[in-house]
C-alpha cells in the first residue's frame, strides 16, 4: 500500500494576530511545521503549538525563515552568508531546545517561504542553511522541493532528504512552484488539491496552467495553514487517500 505524509505550516500566530486554524487542522495531519520566531511566530504560540503536536502525535519540524515578519517571510532578504548561518542556527535550536522541553523531539527542518524557493534555485544559499543545520543537529532530515537540486546538494552536504510536494499549490512546466504574484497560484479547491496529491503520489505527476505534464515524486504534501480553505482540503484529501488504498504517516 502506497502512504503519504500529511505536513502545515504551523504556529504562525503573534502577539494579538491570529493566523491559521491550528486546532481544526491538527487531526488531520502527520507532520507539522512550526514557526520559529523570526518570519511568523512567538514563544507563546510556539509553545502552544508544540503542545498540540505531541496531543495528536504529529510529528514536529522546524519552519526557520528570512528576518521578514511584515513579509511573512515571502520576500527575499539580501543578507550575507554568515549572518543567514546564524539566523538559522538561531531558530533551529530555539524550536528544537523548545519541543525538548516539552518532552518531544524535533525530526526535520523545512525552510520556509521565500527562504524554501532560494534554496531551490541558489545553490550557495541551499549549502549555507543546510551546514548550518547539520552543524545543531546532523540527525535531523531536511524536507525540500522535489525535483529540484536539493537531492544532489544534501548528498553532498551528508543530510537525509524528504522531498516535497504541495496540495495547494501550482506548479510550471520547470517543476518550481507558480509564484504566489501570478494568478491562481494557490489552490483552494478542496477536490482539485486532493486529486493533485493522488495524482502525484500514484502516477508521479501534476499538470500546470497550461496541460503540461510535470513529473514528481514526493513523500509529503504541504497544505498551507493560512490558506482559508485548508480544513476543507484536509477532509477531501482524507478521502481520496481512503478511496485508493493510500495510507497517511509521517515518514
Amino acid at each position: 500500500m502506497d502512504s503519504v505524509d500529511i505536513n502545515c505550516d504551523m504556529g504562525e500566530s503573534f502577539g494579538n494576530f491570529k493566523i491559521g486554524n491550528d486546532e481544526a487542522i491538527f487531526p488531520h495531519i502527520t507532520s507539522c511545521n512550526i514557526a520559529c520566531g523570526i518570519h511568523a511566530g512567538d514563544p507563546y504560540h510556539i509553545e502552544k503549538t508544540i503542545n498540540l503536536a505531541l496531543e495528536h502525535d504529529v510529528q514536529i519540524g522546524a519552519h526557520p525563515g528570512y528576518p521578514d515578519l511584515q513579509g511573512f517571510g515571502r520576500r527575499v532578504i539580501p543578507i550575507a552568508q554568515e549572518e543567514l548561518s546564524s539566523f538559522i542556527k538561531y531558530q533551529v535550536s530555539a524550536l528544537q531546545g523548545m519541543v525538548a522541553s516539552a518532552g518531544g523531539k524535533l525530526a526535520y527542518v523545512k525552510p520556509h517561504g521565500a527562504l524554501y524557493n532560494e534554496i531551490a534555485n541558489n545553490r550557495v544559499v541551499a549549502e549555507t542553511v543546510y551546514r548550518a543545520i547539520k552543524k545543531i543537529d546532523p540527525k535531523l532530515k531536511i524536507m525540500g522541493l522535489a525535483g529540484s537540486h536539493v537531492e544532489e546538494i544534501l548528498d553532498t552536504v551528508g543530510m537525509d532528504y524528504i522531498p516535497e510536494a504541495f496540495a495547494d499549490r501550482r506548479y510550471e512546466a520547470d517543476g518550481k512552484l507558480r509564484s504566489r504574484s501570478l494568478p491562481l497560484a494557490v489552490i483552494d479547491d478542496a477536490s482539485f488539491a486532493a486529486q493533485q496529491v493522488v495524482s502525484i503520489t500514484q502516477q508521479g505527476k501534476t499538470t500546470t496552467l497550461d496541460g503540461i505534464d510535470v513529473m514528481l515524486s514526493a513523500k509529503s504534501f504541504c497544505i498551507h495553514g493560512d490558506n482559508p480553505a485548508a480544513v476543507d482540503i484536509l477532509k477531501a484529501i482524507e478521502t481520496l487517500l481512503a478511496q485508493n488504498q493510500i495510507d497517511k504517516k509521517h515518514f
